[in-house]
């Protein structure tokens, strides 16, 4: 299964190179936030003040070492997969970029429309 983590091209060009990363998110969260495909509009608008580009990391789950949990941290009615360590950047399958509409509204990529469920 593919999920998502969104962020900023500069973060990912710094990291891209290593084997790892992602110690920041744990130490402030205690995971790496990710979602569903079908559910990144709901976690989309969290992105809108962010001025500089944005990537979408199509995550291939099977492929993560560190431990997923999903999690309905919010309570609203909607698990989310929570990353319990360091993203191994092997399980990153593509790299995307985070797409808006002229109004700022998240655009799902085309290929990411074919994993949507119905």
């Amino acid at each position: 299964m593919i999920i998502l983590h969104c962020l900023t091209k500069s973060k990912w060009d710094k990291v891209k190179e290593n084997s790892k990363f992602g110690r920041e998110s744990i130490e402030a969260f205690g995971f790496i936030h990710c979602s569903s495909i079908d559910n990144f509009w709901r976690v989309a608008p969290n992105f809108n003040d962010i001025d500089e580009p944005l990537l979408l990391l199509c995550i291939d789950s099977s492929k993560v070492e560190a431990n997923i949990k999903w999690e309905d941290d919010d309570n609203c009615g909607i698990k989310y997969p929570h990353i319990y360590g360091e993203l191994n950047v092997d399980s990153v399958d593509t790299v995307l970029p985070f797409l808006k509409s002229e109004q700022g509204d998240f655009i799902l990529n085309k290929e990411l429309q074919q994993h949507i469920s119905v």
